[in-house]
């Protein structure tokens, strides 16, 4: 079998069982993951009213001025820091935490602990 197709059916696999759990609403909204080797991107998600509530990514303005690269653990640290300012100025305290087809590993654990360092509860 192809190696590639065999990865990218394991991802589908563990987004789906990730994703199957977890359900954003406008009280506890849903924080997406996405990351790619040069950027990392976010998004609070009330699945409820199909809408994004904020979004957070290293391609932003404020951001992209900072960062050197922005697919490191700095650039998903800062991602972290930029979506919880923007939850917590849209009054949300909590929201549930999906990883995606990603392990909890790394520079997703790193924007996840970001996240909660901002008094945010995942």
């Amino acid at each position: 079998m192809d190696h590639n197709k065999f990865v990218g059916r394991q991802r589908r696999r563990r987004r789906f069982r990730v994703r199957k759990r977890l359900k954003g609403t406008a009280d506890r909204p849903r924080l997406s993951v996405q990351r790619t080797h040069k950027h990392f991107y976010c998004q609070l998600i009330d699945d409820e009213a199909g809408k994004t509530i904020a979004a957070a990514s290293t391609l932003d303005k404020d951001l992209r001025g900072q960062l050197k690269n922005g697919g490191n653990k700095d650039g998903a640290i800062a991602v972290g820091k930029a979506v919880a300012d923007k939850a917590s100025a849209a009054g949300i305290k909590t929201m549930c935490f999906d990883r995606g087809q990603y392990k909890y590993h790394g520079r997703v654990a790193a924007l996840a602990d970001a996240v909660r360092a901002a008094g945010i509860s995942l």
